[in-house]
């Protein structure tokens, strides 16, 4: 009984940073997409409009991140329900935008930082760590939420998560009863 409890918590100790190595892989590649596109923005056809530079530098890294993410990182959890999944992922990457947005507008309008690196790192850093930390547990939990699939190298987990009962039921003692839903 240990034994099986302690091989399903490494499984999803192994599971999670399986996910968290690839979304951290994606995020990066995001980062140089944003921070590039923002670069350009700034010096270019944005130059006096930082906070809109960040809001459309942020929409272009995520549509990558989507694409990234659902055919990479959570490919084992993509929803069937393609069109749900966007709308989820574009809400969620709406908080994450305004997290960085607001860390820009915050450095300019009340720290009244305004040269192109105090902006950058706001943006950039600042704004990009906290809203990938959000995303991160936003995509995992909401977004890309369906049970696991049977793809190669992903069979095993359903193993993790198919014995939770049983386990509960042989850790406690409690015999399940006919029609009676679990307590919680």
């Amino acid at each position: 009984m240990i034994n099986a409890i302690s091989d399903r918590l490494r499984g999803l100790v192994s599971l999670f940073w399986r996910e968290v190595a690839k979304f951290g892989t994606v995020g990066g590649l995001a980062f140089v997409v944003d921070s590039v596109v923002f670069i350009w923005l700034l010096n270019g056809p944005l130059h006096s409009g930082e906070v809109w530079a960040k809001s459309i530098a942020t929409i272009i890294a995520s549509i990558f991140s989507w694409v990234a993410n659902r055919y990479w990182t959570f490919r084992h959890r993509k929803q069937a329900n393609v069109v749900r999944e966007a709308v989820l992922f574009a809400l969620m990457n709406g908080v994450g935008l305004l997290i960085a947005a607001g860390c820009v507008a915050f450095t300019k309008y009340v720290l009244l930082m305004t040269d192109k690196v105090s902006i950058f790192v706001a943006g950039s850093v600042v704004g990009l760590v906290l809203g990938t930390i959000f995303r991160f547990f936003a995509y995992r939990f909401w977004v890309f939420n369906e049970e696991l699939d049977s793809e190669p190298g992903y069979e095993v987990d359903h193993e993790i998560f198919d014995h939770h009962h049983e386990d509960r039921v042989a850790v406690t003692g409690e015999q399940p009863v006919v029609g009676e839903q679990p307590e919680r």
